[in-house]
């Protein structure tokens, strides 16, 4: 049974190593939303470093995800002082609740506070696929597919909630 992959990708206006105000409560967010998105139904796995290290993302071991990779339009950090993104990649039984976990509940608070964090851009900020049982989309998947969506639109290989398409 095919399984949807979400990618999700974001610029922050500080870099995650900021000790600002706005950039601790971006973190403790993101913590609890995680944690509540990790115990939603239909909910498989999520890319993480094994070393669990804020910031320290393209140096990270993130096993059979692969070697972590950015959009060809961030032009930020890519040190642990520098670094200024947020992104995801995460595994989901199905499109519905995927989309449930990501426009209710915390996430969706944490969505209308989007502009406190990130800068505004004309780029999409997540992808969905479908991938077969038991495969593991590693991070460039996720950007290529990012990619494609921003230069040609939705379609099979690389669509958003808004515009679905079925396994």
């Amino acid at each position: 049974m095919p399984q949807l992959a979400l990618y999700t990708f974001g610029v922050l206006k500080s870099p995650l190593a900021d000790p600002g105000p706005l950039t601790r409560e971006f973190y403790d967010t993101g913590e609890a939303v995680y944690r509540t998105i990790s115990r939603r139904p239909g909910y498989l796995a999520h890319a993480e470093a094994a070393g669990g290290d804020r910031g320290v993302l393209f140096e990270a071991d993130w096993g059979a995800w692969g070697e972590f990779a950015v959009p060809a339009w961030y032009r930020k950090g890519r040190g642990a002082d520098t670094t200024a993104l947020a992104t995801t990649l995460s595994l989901w039984t199905g499109l519905r609740p995927a989309f449930d976990a990501v426009c209710t509940g915390p996430h969706r608070e944490a969505l209308n506070r989007r502009h406190d964090w990130f800068e505004r851009t004309e780029h999409p900020t997540h992808v969905c696929w479908w991938v077969s049982d038991g495969v593991t989309p590693p991070w460039r998947d996720g950007v290529s597919r990012l990619e494609h969506l921003h230069a040609h639109g939705p379609a099979p290989h690389a669509f958003t909630f808004a515009h679905p398409f079925a396994a």
